[in-house]
């Protein structure tokens, strides 16, 4: 029978974006090398990232903080809408606000979302193959961060939707053979200084 060992998957948002999403900010810029000096020390072997400006850009900074970390482009990190629910499928009392904010998301964005969100469970979840645990980093946005922690805690498909994360921030899940997946940190934002956690959050979110 062929061997496993853990995979450990670590989730970043891209650092703060200008208003017109071509690039990063100069507190962008800064959040994303503190998160690469934060994971200096982590044996990653690649860097995924969507190929928007953004998370490129972001995952760039944070490599050139590492120690050879491979930068990969794939369409699987990228932005898009994993899943649509139904409405039957939400919780009453939110189900207009849910859908309501689904509705202002372009067409083309949820139709593809579904094959690119199944491509992301596909290539970056679960254990590998072999009997060296394996570290890997996707730099990525909001809506995949809440799909692959909803997936990993076995949530309802709909449940991406209100798990928010702060720009930069860390989140890490291990996937271990025999065992299920343990979501082991969270929107962990204890690298950056004050003036750089929840940027772009309401005042009432920065915790």
């Amino acid at each position: 029978m062929p061997r496993t060992a853990a995979r450990y998957l670590y989730l970043a948002r891209h650092a703060e974006a200008t208003p017109d999403e071509s690039g990063l900010t100069e507190a962008g810029r800064r959040q994303a090398v503190l998160l690469g000096e934060r994971l200096r020390g982590v044996p990653l072997a690649a860097v995924h990232h969507g190929p928007l400006a953004r998370a490129e850009q972001t995952a760039r900074l944070v490599g050139e903080q590492l120690d050879g970390a491979p930068l990969r482009c794939s369409e699987a990190a990228g932005d898009y809408v994993p899943y649509t629910p139904a409405r039957e499928e939400l919780p009453p009392e939110a189900a207009d606000a849910l859908l309501a904010f689904l509705e202002r998301v372009p067409a083309e964005e949820k139709e593809r979302g579904p094959g690119l969100a199944a491509a992301a469970l596909a290539a970056f979840t679960g254990p590998v193959d072999g009997d060296e645990p394996r570290h890997e980093l996707v730099v990525t946005h909001n809506f995949l961060v809440g799909w692959l922690v909803r997936a990993a805690l076995d949530a309802p498909r709909w449940r991406w939707m209100g798990v928010d994360h702060a720009n930069a921030a860390l989140t890490v899940i291990r996937y271990a053979p025999g065992r299920p997946s343990s979501v082991l940190l969270f929107n962990d934002s204890g690298h950056l200084p004050a003036a750089l956690r929840w940027t772009g959050f309401p005042p009432e979110l920065h915790v």
